[in-house]
């Protein structure tokens, strides 16, 4: 028998900055897991929350009261617009969905989800990946900006390699491979990581290519005979400064390496470490309090 009752929902419309704090609120609130959607094309996080109990009236006022608190931690809040709404459950199951629209990359590169109809142009690359429990569906800023490299740097009619260093969702190894890049390697220190790297891979129909494997950054050899000219490395702002000698001997001469997953408030620290090995800043990109960078040796 179809389960028709209702569920509530109460949603709150802010920032990536404060995505978190927000989450953990309503989470709190409700007693109920709270998910954020971040939109692209309007730069702002909806955090919601579902619940099967009729909320109480003075649930708004409570939820205002605690994103007060959220903004009096330096937080940039943006609108925390609050909306309540009782939805189907076969809307609220379909729901997220319109939260992930495609994403061009140039003309090169179209990401875009698997109920996407949206098609390709004319010789763009297409990379189908649906929102996961693994981090990386191009939506985010720090993912945007690595995909943005990958396409910025394909040399026409030249060969050009490329690693992922913590691959999660394998969206760049996989842009990376429809793009003509070869050869392409790619790994994860997380386990399911790599099993939804490689679902990915397999959806995308480039598993004959490459396949994402198992590694840690802290235990390769501190030199590696395989050098890449492009090497893409999303990591913890700490595990870079702290491997950057082992990332920097895997680059070759006159490659580019990308780094992202930083903190505005940390970058300086990682340009100071990176540029101590040899190379320079060549282009950065600051979005909300997430910064990436590209670097070239000197």
């Amino acid at each position: 028998m179809k389960i028709t009752k209702p569920l509530w929902r109460i949603s709150v419309t802010t920032t990536l900055e404060a995505e978190d704090a927000v989450c953990e609120l309503l989470a709190t609130r409700l007693g109920a897991a709270a998910s954020a959607y971040y939109d692209l094309e309007t730069q702002t996080s909806c955090v919601s929350a579902f619940s099967q109990k009729i909320l109480p009236r003075s649930l708004k006022s409570e939820i205002s009261s605690g994103l007060k608190r959220v903004e009096s931690f330096g937080l940039n809040l943006g609108s925390g617009k609050i909306a309540v709404a009782k939805v189907k459950r076969e809307d609220w199951a379909e729901s997220w969905k319109r939260h992930f629209h495609p994403q061009e990359i140039g003309r090169a590169l179209l990401v875009k989800p698997s109920w996407s109809k949206k098609k390709p142009r004319k010789n763009q690359a297409v990379v189908i990946l649906d929102p996961g429990l693994s981090f990386g569906t191009g939506q985010h800023p720090t993912t945007s900006f690595c995909l943005h490299e990958i396409v910025r740097c394909l040399k026409a009619g030249s060969r050009v390699s490329f690693l992922d260093i913590g691959t999660g969702s394998g969206i760049l190894a996989i842009a990376a491979t429809k793009l003509g890049y070869a050869p392409v390697h790619a790994f994860d220190f997380d386990a399911e990581a790599v099993r939804i790297a490689r679902e990915n891979v397999r959806i995308n129909r480039v598993d004959s290519q490459f396949k994402p494997t198992r590694g840690d950054i802290t235990t390769l050899p501190l030199k590696s005979s395989r050098q890449y000219d492009l090497i893409c490395a999303n990591l913890m702002s700490n595990l870079l400064v702290a491997e950057r000698r082992r990332i920097v001997n895997r680059l070759k001469p006159g490659g580019t390496l990308v780094l992202a997953g930083i903190l505005a408030a940390e970058f300086a620290e990682v340009e100071r470490a990176f540029v101590e090995t040899g190379l320079k800043l060549v282009g950065s990109r600051a979005e909300n309090e997430w910064r990436s960078g590209a670097f070239c040796f000197v």
